[in-house]
């Protein structure tokens, strides 16, 4: 079962934890709190797949219509602890020419903040 497990919005870095199946479903709703945040006005995100091991085509299209979302208000999309064969999706797709990633959610926060 693919769902949001945790969201976290400490010194203007919103961090996203998932677990499951990155698809259409867990996708929109990564979406969904992201807008609900921009439109709040935050602008820099962190999304931990640590407990998420593949994405499909339409999870990582909704990825990328964030990012440009958030193009638009100036803001900032990174990753932590992705899965090998997620980062070379991502890396394939061309989404970490725009979005940072780190190993872990620790290394993370301290190049964020």
């Amino acid at each position: 079962m693919s769902k949001i497990l945790n969201v976290d919005n400490s010194n203007g870095l919103v961090v996203i934890s998932t677990e499951g199946y990155l698809n259409k479903d867990l996708g929109e709703e990564i979406q969904n709190i992201a807008v609900e945040y921009i439109d709040n006005g935050s602008n820099n995100f962190l999304l931990n797949l640590s407990q998420s091991n593949i994405v499909n085509s339409i999870g990582a299209s909704i990825i990328i219509e964030l990012i440009e979302k958030l193009q638009e208000v100036d803001g900032k999309l990174s990753f932590c602890e992705l899965a090998p064969i997620i980062e070379k999706t991502f890396n394939i797709m061309g989404l970490t020419k725009y979005c940072k990633t780190f190993n872990s959610q620790a290394e993370a926060l301290e190049a964020l903040k």
